[in-house]
């Protein structure tokens, strides 16, 4: 098949969208299939070289949010004009600004399907961007658009039976399949977790807990750094390790100095499975999680294929992504509590192997070439039908 995939987020932007798109499209292309990304450039190159089939549209820099470009309305639609009917078979969308309307606008002139993937859970990020509106607002103006938005495409991803229920209570009633992003072969690649404690200076046996990923307001992180407060009293020489980078650092390191945590946690910026993350996820006792917003939770599963124990709350994606898991303690987001449950991994070793032993277990469930497989499916499912309507959900 030959697939439009359009974005308006990619490398060298690291996010969950991010690693998403481009654990699909590997898997795609492995697969015999041909995948064009279109997507915009930035204003550092990406670590690792675009292939042939990736192109990078003039952006523009977002509001408030200066680590995000949009894809520009002008250029996107001059290298668009060209494009013919047969091009394509498919277009799948990845994000709801420019790249939702150029796609839907394509679908239509090019007479050819559209599916989008509902990575965001904008219900309740969109108020931390514009705060001086109140929540209430932000979250009806976030349930109108998405309801908006995916009734102009023919078929809807969501990355959780969660979310996809939550689509359905805003009043979606297009078909939409339930598709999460799996892990690669690489993501179990064992990591050197000794190795990155000593580079980071970091004893041998000191308790650490580490959290990945964005750092950014509506991941919660504010929480984790409040219940280590919690978590000093019970192990006097634990340490967080806070690996990303994000809107909200300078709000985060402010508060680890109000809170007197300076000992007691780490930035260690951004790292990729080349530049150590999967040598951070090893050198971890124990993985700490508790976003509200996920759609997914990759980060979950990637800290369980390098057999790193977790303990989070489970909410929206994350409870899918933790249901039936062994070598993880789900609790609420509630700090004594959290902080017990994380004590409790630290500082005994027995239950800390026995979660270990289970973890690698349940991430290998997320394979992505399976997910990709029902992915080929579903296109496969569309392109028959043209741009008609499905009339069943696919049980994915």
């Amino acid at each position: 098949m030959k697939i439009l995939m359009i974005s308006d987020v990619y490398f060298p932007r690291v996010n969950g969208v991010s690693t998403s798109i481009k654990t699909y499209r590997e898997d795609l292309r492995r697969l015999g299939h041909q995948c064009t990304l279109v997507v915009p450039d930035y204003l550092v190159a990406p670590e690792q070289p675009d292939d042939e089939d990736i192109v990078r549209i003039k952006s523009i820099q977002v509001p408030l949010d200066p680590e995000d470009r949009l894809l520009r309305w002008s250029k996107l639609r001059s290298w668009a004009s060209r494009l013919k009917p047969a091009d394509f078979d498919l277009i799948h969308i990845q994000t709801p600004f420019t790249a939702h309307y150029m796609g839907v606008r394509l679908g239509r002139e090019l007479n050819i399907p559209t599916v989008e993937t509902y990575h965001t859970y904008f219900e309740h990020y969109l108020h931390h961007y514009v705060p001086i509106l109140p929540s209430i607002l932000t979250k009806q103006f976030a349930r109108r658009l998405s309801l908006s938005q995916c009734h102009d495409v023919d078929h809807v991803i969501s990355p959780s039976p969660q979310m996809a229920q939550r689509l359905r209570e805003y009043g979606v009633v297009k078909p939409i399949s339930v598709l999460p992003t799996g892990l690669p072969s690489s993501a179990f690649d064992e990591g050197n977790g000794l190795g990155f404690r000593a580079r980071m200076k970091i004893e041998p046996n000191r308790p650490v807990a580490l959290y990945v990923g964005r750092i950014a307001h509506e991941k919660n992180i504010d929480f984790l750094v409040h219940m280590m407060v919690q978590l000093k009293q019970i192990v006097p020489n634990a340490v967080l390790i806070i690996a990303g980078e994000g809107p909200a650092q300078t709000h985060i390191e402010r508060l680890v100095q109000r809170l007197g945590l300076q000992n007691h946690v780490r930035f260690v910026g951004y790292l990729d499975r080349a530049n150590g993350l999967l040598d951070c996820y090893r050198s971890a006792d124990v993985f700490v999680f508790a976003s509200r917003t996920e759609t997914q939770g990759l980060v979950i599963l990637e800290a369980l294929a390098q057999s790193t124990p977790v303990v989070s709350t489970a909410v929206m994606g994350t409870a899918d992504v933790l249901a039936g898991v062994k070598g993880a303690i789900i609790v609420p987001e509630e700090v004594n509590n959290f902080a017990q449950a994380v004590g409790s991994v630290l500082q005994n070793k027995c239950h800390r192997d026995e979660l270990s032993s289970s973890a690698k277990s349940d991430a290998l469930r997320w394979s992505s070439d399976s997910m990709a497989a029902r992915l080929v499916d579903l296109y496969r499912g569309l392109s028959v039908q043209g741009s008609e309507k499905l009339t069943v959900e696919y049980s994915l």
